[in-house]
């Protein structure tokens, strides 16, 4: 084991909140566009007399055991009182994300400017079993209800809300089982069997990993965010710190239970609906149907997990540029690899911020490699300084999602400061400005390896100074699998992502927010003026490096609401596949999603069916 003095230690566990975010900030052009076909089909609304009368929906309350929950959202006292103490106390509870997983009618975003609202649902089913599910899927379908998903709540895109509709809650399906020897339904003799661990859709990455890493000593590739939802996250890709090394979390995937429209309970894994499987490894959460558990491969656990944190300010813009220039050539020699991941921001004020984490190395290691790139550093004096010393340091990886051992850590996690909370209700300190967060903008772009090429490594780092110039500019590289293990690769070339991700060194994010606000409550709603120039600002900002890349591709989780060409950027030539499988498995359009699969057949609320589409 390696000794760490603990002052380092506190001021490097300090950084990791800055890491683990559930993602930077997020922006976009304000165009929405307009459906011009007709309606061949819409969805009730309460105002309507096809809407459920209310015995219907007291059958409901039965067949669920008493699990229908006629939604009541806690903003309801602001509207009522925006000045009264009981408003004051919500929108303090506002920066728990354990407060706002647990509430119905709130999600962990609370809107976007000039895209969408938080709004909560008429009904919920708050379900305990695949059954309830089951009972709310076929009832959503016979009553032309329009249907919501919501686990773990995170979604950019307000894909696990909508006003008018009924909600599967999923918060209460958060089981989690480990196992020795793990074989999928119908793979006997097929594979061979293998640790992994199987979880309800509405568990959260901090629990489901104290449950595989601090109590169990195994590694399961999930997210970097502690209160994100498992199901959403796998559904979408996945990334988490270390992805360089272990791949995306839907690759990682064995086995999952889904309800599908027809209100039947599906297993898909390679070997039982294989097509299935495949679609929601990646293809976006919500579109094809209702996953309530997943199993997920276990690995070994390396001895630790480490991190490299700096800020340099250069003086001047030119010393900016040199900057950019000499940290792509030490990252294409030195950290183009698996052991390195997390990212590196390029902003404004001419300032490189370094937030990087790795596995498979001692500090010395780490420190041996980064040795390089601070003599640079160190031999311009009159040009780089350093906001402070460099922090580089390796903890037992055991711990790392250690609830705690995260405690006695100062400044490093937040409680569930609620009555009773649980122990292990903790997040990393750094996300407190995500909670409840308005996004104003966010922009992704995957970046080939081939600009890490000599010859292309100057036309990048102009793109980068370029983009820095106008909003901050940030590069994740465990969200690109070039430089990984193969088997990291191959297994994720087997999933519905974009298969740009597959040759990606980085995914380029600029993104930006506010925090809680709700249009319609005096004093807490969203600053539009703000919101509108950030979203200009991150739009010029993408722009710089879009150039690099014909067609660059974005991940669907991290991306501009209004993606034009969506279908291509988030899912490239895999788009055809996933219209095929939903046809299939729901044909009828019951589950939509903001630009998800088969949503552009549908109105922008989702709630008509139109008689044309244009994909």
């Amino acid at each position: 084991m390696i000794s760490i003095e603990r002052r380092r230690l506190l001021k490097w566990a300090g950084a990791i909140p800055l890491l683990l975010a559930c993602s930077p900030l997020p922006s976009g052009p304000a165009q929405k566009s307009a459906a011009k076909e007709a309606a061949v089909f819409r969805r009730s609304r309460p105002s309507d007399p096809s809407w459920p009368s209310d015995g219907s929906w007291q059958g409901l309350d039965r067949v669920v055991g008493g699990q229908l929950i006629k939604v009541q959202s806690p903003l309801a006292a602001c509207a009522a009182s925006p000045a009264g103490a009981s408003c004051t106390d919500v929108f303090r509870e506002l920066k728990n994300p354990y407060y706002i997983g647990d509430q119905v009618g709130l999600t962990q975003t609370s809107g976007w400017v000039d895209a969408w609202s938080s709004a909560p649902s008429v009904y919920a089913v708050a379900a305990r079993r695949s059954d309830d599910v089951i009972a709310a899927v076929n009832f959503a379908r016979d009553n032309r209800l329009r249907l919501v998903v919501k686990g773990g709540g995170h979604s950019y895109q307000g894909t696990s809300n909508a006003a008018d509709s009924l909600l599967i809650w999923t918060r209460a399906m958060n089981d989690i089982t480990l196992h020795d020897a793990f074989v999928g339904n119908g793979c006997a003799g097929k594979w061979a069997p293998q640790p992994a661990v199987s979880i309800g859709a509405g568990a959260i990455w901090m629990h489901v990993y104290d449950a595989v890493t601090t109590r169990g000593g195994r590694y399961v590739q999930g997210g970097g965010c502690a209160t994100v939802g498992v199901a959403g996250l796998i559904q979408s890709g996945g990334f988490g710190s270390f992805s360089k090394h272990y791949g995306t979390a839907a690759a990682g995937l064995l086995e999952a239970e889904i309800i599908t429209a027809s209100g039947t309970v599906q297993t898909a894994n390679p070997c039982t609906n294989p097509e299935l499987f495949w679609a929601i490894k990646g293809g976006g959460g919500g579109s094809l149907g209702v996953v309530t558990r997943l199993t997920l491969r276990t690995r070994d656990l390396p001895d630790f997990f480490g991190g490299v944190f700096v800020t340099i300010r250069a003086a001047s813009a030119a010393a900016f540029r040199r900057l950019i220039g000499q940290f792509i050539g030490f990252y294409r020699e030195g950290l183009f690899n698996d052991h390195w991941g997390e990212q590196v921001g390029f902003h404004p004020d001419n300032s490189l911020h370094i937030f990087m984490v790795f596995q498979g190395l001692s500090q010395e290691q780490a420190s041996r490699v980064w040795q390089p790139f601070f003599a640079w550093l160190a031999a311009a004096p009159q040009d780089y300084q350093l906001a402070s010393k460099p922090m580089i340091a390796a903890i037992p990886a055991q711990h790392f999602w250690d609830p705690e051992y995260l405690r006695g850590l100062p400044g490093i996690v937040l409680p569930d400061d609620r009555p009773g909370a649980p122990a292990g209700n903790v997040f990393w300190a750094g996300n407190l400005g995500e909670a409840g967060q308005v996004l104003h903008g966010y922009q992704s772009a995957w970046l080939p390896a081939g600009l890490l090429a000599a010859d292309e490594q100057p036309r990048l780092s102009d793109a980068l100074f370029a983009s820095s110039r106008h909003w901050p500019m940030t590069l994740h590289f465990n969200k690109g699998l070039a430089g990984a293990p193969a088997d990291a690769v191959d297994s994720a070339r087997d999933t519905a992502m974009n298969p740009a991700v597959l040759d990606a060194f980085a995914l380029a994010i600029t993104a930006g927010g506010g925090p809680p606000a709700f249009t319609g409550i005096p004093g807490h709603e969203p600053d539009l003026s703000a919101g509108r120039a950030d979203a200009a600002a991150i739009d010029r900002a993408m722009k710089q490096l879009l150039p690099l890349v014909a067609q660059a591709g974005s991940y669907v989780s991290e991306s501009n609401y209004f993606e034009a060409d969506w279908q291509q950027s988030f899912w490239g030539t895999n788009y055809a596949r996933l219209r095929a499988a939903k046809k299939r498995y729901d044909p009828e359009g019951l589950f939509f999603v903001h630009h998800g699969v088969g949503s552009e057949e549908w109105s922008v609320d989702g709630f008509a069916r139109l008689a044309a589409s244009s994909g």
